[in-house]
């Protein structure tokens, strides 16, 4: 499976943006997915997971409440609503699938998308 992201930009503080990550060549029902995101100097960071069929959803502590992740599987579609963007959420973000359960952890993903850049403004 290729994953593709878009969606990112630049975004004043207290602002809004929707990630997209578009697969092809399998169907994105058979993945557990998960957004990870990766600050200039610092390590990736999990965001959010969801399972399969969208039952199990987990999310960083950080953006609890302000972000949503979400898929449509017959649109091979996964999504990032990101509400109340800080500055702190500037990162490059990527999705990521992995076969299995959903998980935090970013080495247990098998496939990477090549992530969409998010800058919030102060």
């Amino acid at each position: 499976v290729q994953l593709v992201e878009s969606g990112g930009g630049l975004v004043q503080d207290g602002g809004s943006l929707r990630l997209l990550c578009a697969a092809s060549g399998a169907t994105l029902s058979s993945y557990a997915m998960g957004w990870f995101r990766q600050a200039p100097g610092q390590g990736r960071e999990f965001v959010a997971s969801i399972s399969t069929h969208g039952a199990y959803i987990n999310y960083a502590t950080s953006v609890k409440g302000r972000f949503t992740i979400s898929r449509d599987n017959t649109k091979n579609t996964l999504y990032l609503q990101m509400h109340s963007l800080r500055p702190e959420d500037t990162a490059v973000y990527y999705c990521a699938g992995k076969y299995g359960p959903a998980t935090a952890d970013r080495g247990a993903y098998e496939v990477w998308g090549q992530g969409t850049q998010v800058t919030v403004s102060s």
